[in-house]
Order: C-alpha cells, then sequence, then structure tokens
C-alpha cells in the first residue's frame, strides 16, 4: 500500500441524499420497463411517489432545519445544507416531470387499451356524470366543509399529505362582501379512486375523487361564482422529536409527539400545473416556502393512491405470476420445530421460502407445556400480528414473556404504542429498549425443558417479524439451537433488560459495541491476505453504505489488491472506479420485483471464508445509535448456500444497475450472456 492518497478527500463520496434519489429514480425506471407486467409498472410507479414523500418528511425536512439554523454542517463531501437543497430540488424536479410523463404518456393509455381507464371529467358519459352528481350528493357534500377565508377564517393548518382544494371566488357572500378564495379539503375517510358501475363487461372505469369535487365545487358557495379550482398538497415535517434523556415515560412522550407529526413544518407543495401564478405565490406564503419547494404536476397530487387499482382480482394477467413460498423437507407442516432445530441449523431466504415456520416457532413456544419463556424484539410487526397473538397467548398461559418493543420504528410509533399495551396487559414484560439507541436487532429466544437440561433455541433474522412484507421483502432467518449462539443471544436481551454490562460475545457482533470495529478488523484481514499474495475477497450486500470510516477501509483493502464486490440497494457513499484508489471496487443495485433487504456479509479470509447476516447497515446510525446484531453461519453447507446466492446476484443482468464513478448508476444488459434475474432464479430454486 502506498501512503500519497488523502483518503478523507471529499471527491471520494458520493452525496447520500443525492445516492437515495438516484434510487427512488431507478424504481421509477421499472415504470418504463415493457418487460414487466402492466400493472406492476403502475406499482413501481406508485412506490416512487411514496417513496419521495418520505424522502421530503424526514430527509429534506432535516436539512430545512438545518439550514434555517444557518448551519454550515457538511459531510464528507464538503456538500452543506443549502448546496445540498438546491441540487435536491433540481433532481427531484427532473424527476417528477419525468414520472408524470410516464403517467400520462405510457401507463394511462396503456391501461386504457386493457379496459382500464380514469375517466376525466369531460369524457363522461350523461349516465356517468348523473353517477357522479348522486355519488356527490350522498358521500361527498354532508362531509366536506368548505372554508372562506377572511380575518376571521384564516388559512387552516392542512393535514400532512392531504388533498385539498384552494377555490377562487367571485360575488357577494351571505354577508354582502366581497367574495375571495376558499379552501376545500377532501376527508381522508373517502377513496382517492372510485369505481364508476356504467363499466363494460370485463373492463374497470374509475373516476379521481378530485374530479368529483372539481366538478360539483360550485354548490358548496351558492350565491358565487367560482372562477378556479386547483388541487393541491402539503408535504409536512415529519420526524419526531423525543428528548428521550429529559422523557421520564418514554411511551407517553411518544404518544405525546405524534399528533404534532400532523402539522408539522411544511417542506413542499404540490399543485396543480393548471393554477394561475398568483394563486401559486398565496399558497406559498400561506404555507412558508419558497419557489424551489414547489411542485407544479399535471395529474393527481398524489399518485400512490393509484395503488388501489394495482391488485384488481380480475387481471392476475396485468401482475407478476403468483407463487408459493417453498418449505425445506425437515419443517413438514404439522410436525415440532424444536425437534428439527434440534438436528441443525436452518437457513430461511424470504420470501422464496415461507416465514410461516417463523410464526410457528413463537405459536409453538406458546402453546408447548415444555417452554418455559420466550423473549422476543419487535420492531414493525403490522397490523393483526400473529406473531403478536401468539406472545399474548404466551403470557396469558403463564409463561415468562419478555418483548422489547421499539416504540420509535419511525411511521410504526402508534401501531407499536398499542402493542406495548396490549403485551402489558397480557402479563408480558415489555421493554422498550435503551434510551437513545434503537433496538433494531431481529431476534427471538425461547427456552424449552428437554428432560432434566434446558435447551435454548433462537431464530435470527435480517427482516422483521411481519409476515406481510416477508412476502414483498427479501430477508433471512436462521433457526439454531447452537449453544454459543444461544447464549450470546440471551446476553443480549439481558443486556436490553438489565442495562448491565455482559462482556464480549462468543459468536454475535453487536452494535454499538463491537460490530464496528469487528467489521474494520475483518477488511484489514483480507488486505493482510492480499498484501502477502494471497487471494483475498470481500462481498457484502446491504440497503445502504455510507459510514466514512468503513468506506476509507474498503479503498485501503482495494489499494492492497482486495476484490471487492458491494451490492448496495439504495444509498451508496463509495465511489468505484477511481484511479489508485477503487479499481477494483464494483458496486451494483438490484431492483426488482421484491425489495433487497438482506444484509449479507461473505469474507474469504484466506480459503476459510466467513459469512455474516444481520439487521444492519453500513451507516453511522446502525453502527453507533442502534442495538444491531450480527450473527455468523456456522453451518458449512449454509455458508456455502448463501455464498451461491450472492453469485446469482453478482451475476444478474436483468435487474442491475452499476455504480459509475461519476454517482449514476448504468442498467446491465446481458449482452450475449443468457439472461439472468437472480430473484426469478431463487425464486424457481426455492418456492413451492
Amino acid at each position: 500500500m502506498t501512503d500519497d492518497i488523502d483518503l478523507r478527500r471529499p471527491d471520494l463520496y458520493i452525496n447520500r441524499e443525492l445516492s437515495l434519489l438516484e434510487f427512488n429514480g431507478r424504481v421509477l425506471a421499472q415504470a418504463l420497463d415493457e418487460r414487466l407486467p402492466l400493472l406492476e409498472r403502475l406499482r413501481f410507479l406508485c412506490i416512487f411517489s411514496t417513496n419521495l414523500d418520505e424522502f421530503f418528511e424526514i430527509r429534506v425536512a432535516r436539512l430545512q432545519e438545518l439550514q434555517a439554523l444557518g448551519s454550515t454542517q457538511a459531510g464528507p463531501d464538503q456538500l452543506g445544507p443549502t448546496e445540498l437543497l438546491n441540487a435536491i430540488g433540481a433532481r427531484v424536479h427532473e424527476q417528477v416531470d419525468i414520472q408524470y410523463r410516464i403517467l400520462n404518456d405510457a401507463l394511462l393509455p396503456a391501461l386504457a387499451a386493457e379496459g382500464i381507464r380514469f375517466v376525466a371529467r369531460g369524457e363522461w358519459s350523461a349516465e356517468q356524470a348523473a353517477w357522479v352528481r348522486e355519488y356527490f350528493d350522498r358521500e361527498l357534500a354532508p362531509m366536506l366543509s368548505p372554508m372562506g377565508l377572511d380575518p376571521a377564517h384564516p388559512f387552516p393548518r392542512v393535514l400532512n399529505k392531504s388533498l385539498n382544494f384552494i377555490v377562487a371566488l367571485a360575488g357577494t357572500d351571505a354577508f354582502g362582501r366581497r367574495s375571495g378564495n376558499a379552501v376545500v379539503q377532501a376527508p381522508r375517510s373517502l377513496p382517492r379512486i372510485i369505481p364508476l358501475p356504467q363499466a363494460p363487461a370485463g373492463q374497470h372505469h374509475f373516476v379521481f375523487l378530485s374530479s368529483v369535487i372539481h366538478a360539483h365545487v360550485g354548490e358548496l358557495f351558492p350565491g358565487m361564482e367560482v372562477k378556479g379550482c386547483y388541487q393541491f398538497r402539503v408535504t409536512r415535517n415529519s420526524d419526531l422529536f423525543v428528548d428521550e434523556e429529559e422523557a421520564d415515560d418514554l411511551l407517553r412522550a411518544v404518544e405525546g409527539e405524534l399528533q404534532s407529526r400532523r402539522y408539522g413544518d411544511a417542506v413542499r407543495l404540490e399543485v396543480a400545473d393548471t393554477c394561475p401564478q398568483a394563486m401559486v405565490d398565496y399558497l406559498l406564503a400561506q404555507v412558508g416556502l419558497e419557489p424551489i419547494d414547489l411542485y407544479r404536476v399535471n395529474g393527481p397530487v398524489n399518485l400512490n393512491r393509484l395503488l388501489a387499482v394495482c391488485d384488481l382480482p380480475d387481471r392476475p394477467d396485468l401482475r407478476f405470476a403468483p407463487f408459493s413460498p417453498g418449505l425445506p423437507a425437515v419443517l413438514g407442516r404439522g410436525g415440532s420445530i424444536f425437534a428439527a432445530i434440534a438436528k441443525g441449523d436452518l437457513l430461511l431466504h424470504h420470501p422464496f421460502q415461507s416465514f410461516l415456520p417463523v410464526v410457528e416457532f413463537v405459536q409453538q413456544a406458546a402453546s408447548d407445556p415444555d417452554v418455559l419463556a420466550i423473549k422476543q424484539t419487535l420492531y414493525r410487526t403490522g397490523e393483526a400480528s400473529v406473531i403478536a397473538d401468539a406472545l399474548v397467548a404466551a403470557a396469558r398461559a403463564g409463561k415468562e414473556v419478555t418483548v422489547v418493543v421499539e416504540l420509535l420504528a419511525r411511521f410504526d410509533e402508534e401501531a407499536n404504542i398499542a402493542l406495548a399495551n396490549r403485551l402489558q396487559e397480557a402479563g408480558a414484560h415489555v421493554v422498550y429498549g435503551v434510551v437513545g439507541y434503537k433496538t433494531h436487532a431481529k431476534m427471538s429466544l425461547v427456552l424449552r425443558r428437554e428432560g432434566r437440561a434446558l435447551r435454548h433455541y433462537a431464530h435470527l433474522g435480517t427482516g422483521n417479524y411481519h409476515p406481510r412484507t416477508s412476502r414483498l421483502y427479501t430477508d433471512y432467518g436462521l433457526f439454531t439451537c447452537d449453544p454459543a449462539l444461544t447464549s450470546d443471544v440471551q446476553r443480549v436481551f439481558l443486556q436490553l433488560t438489565s442495562l448491565g454490562v455482559v462482556g464480549r460475545f462468543e459468536q454475535l457482533l453487536e452494535a454499538p459495541f463491537t460490530l464496528h470495529e469487528a467489521l474494520l478488523g475483518k477488511i484489514e484481514r483480507e488486505a493482510t491476505h492480499a498484501a502477502a499474495g494471497r487471494p483475498a475477497r470481500i462481498v457484502v450486500k446491504l440497503n445502504s453504505l455510507v459510514e466514512p470510516r468503513i468506506i476509507q477501509a474498503l479503498y485501503a483493502a482495494c489499494r492492497a489488491g482486495v476484490d471487492i464486490e458491494l451490492v448496495v440497494r439504495g444509498m451508496c457513499a463509495l465511489r468505484p472506479g477511481v484511479p489508485g484508489v477503487s479499481e477494483r471496487i464494483r458496486v451494483r443495485s438490484i431492483v426488482g420485483r421484491f425489495l433487497e433487504h438482506t444484509r449479507v456479509l461473505y469474507f474469504h479470509n484466506g480459503g476459510e471464508p466467513e459469512v455474516y447476516l444481520g439487521s444492519a447497515d453500513w451507516a453511522e446510525r446502525n453502527f453507533f445509535r442502534r442495538v444491531e446484531v450480527c450473527f455468523p453461519i456456522l453451518d458449512a453447507a449454509l455458508r456455502a448456500r448463501v455464498i451461491d446466492e450472492l453469485e446469482l446476484y453478482l451475476a444478474d443482468n436483468q435487474q442491475a444497475w452499476e455504480l459509475q464513478t461519476d454517482g449514476s448508476y448504468r442498467r446491465v444488459e446481458a449482452g450475449d450472456a443468457p439472461a439472468l434475474s437472480a430473484q426469478q432464479a431463487l425464486l424457481e430454486r426455492l418456492a413451492g
């Protein structure tokens, strides 16, 4: 290795926010991919919209706060808040323009050709117009509270991401005063897309709620003339502020903050592109935003509502082919899952393999009279969670049930508060993790009496205990009763509940204590192998890679001769292909049918390979502000299987994008090679 390169150079880092926008751009590109079924292309368009909402609610909101404070804080890329907000504004305006062109010029015509039409007001038949009128009178008018704006009726603080209309009025009101503007807020309880009953057989016709309101808004202002009606939507800062050090009761503190999320500071204004500039300026002033925060759109202001039509039951031909998740033979239905685990470690790769054994692990533990205790971390579970039901049943049956519920799992706080209360009412011991550190580790531990001995069984995963997302996200889950591993898991739970010092673990790597330094050590070890002329290779699959010291270590290992292959779905601050720094580093992103969510670490280690799975991405928050676990795959056959599945992702030429040195991504083309989709190959290999 040479010492003449400053690995802290700003030109060696890609800004993480802009990198995240690039990922969302890859999601948007899926909506244009004609190899995909039509309704799945529409789904990707909606996912792009949802991702963008969260980007503004959290990341742009945080940057605007820093800007307002006059901060010049910059990351390794040297972009300060103002410069970064300008760059974000330019990129997002470009992406939003593309999004609506895809909708209007590609997807809507293609859907119409398939008999799925969104009927505009000017295209309603007399019969349809009559039905819409009746729907407005019956469903809408009684719920609407139009607000004329005057000193006694100031501009309302509209809800985050709600559908609203600014209405320009002429004439005089009931009190003889000159009319001005008014705001109409659409009820959140009503669907944004309404099926029209008059569609021909085999077809689906829809009308937007916004079209219904536009058509009949005049009836809300009797005696006045509507000169214009324009939809708009305000996105607000949705990050919760909870002073965990000052809060006596974290649950109550989070509950108190949840209501404020709906009315946080405005960060983005979306308006119909037909809205006059004077009206736009008025709206910007009312919500306290600048022109750069404005997005004019040629269509509905909330495209993620189109998800409602993506699962039409009679159009499976326009969606991905269904599949049945596989199930390892040793986990035959009806048998004891503990007996199966006792024969050896079991590894499941969801959604290609069923999540049902994870559910059954907790359910059987709840009903097994030999099970004495269950310990579980819960980050996101979804509504009506069967795993939560099993934990409640176990607690009511008198078993010792300890659950670590992460109250601050973003956008799931309310559901997790309800879950925590429900578990406590059933008699479970509930803790909220460690103040200042989110508990992000995915672990379940069962203590079972077998003869005169007590045996521990554990499940460790890369994803949440959420049956629905297990069909949508790729994740690994390991079942084990290995004494060293389960003893480590037991000590993690002890640490989370007692807050005591439990020392170093035998097998697990844990953040915020050992994970970061251990990974730096493993990267350096590969560099040592390379420097000695031995084969050296690192393959890592993550959601994000942004931590500077890890990136510096990878650069140094590359310069020592280590071959480094990274599969990073989203943010990646590392810049590959820089001469003299990162020529041996390749970075790719997979965007496909399933959301890539596995975190896999492979170190060649001089021919004695190590494979770790875990819950942590390579970011500062995961290493230093969260409780995470990274667990080894000790079984040689399972380890070889994980490496083989990693190789599929490295060979993918259907859903892969390669990161270029300038921070852009280029779609990987098959060329003369056989077409290979890693996700499809895993479906064929593992699914039932």
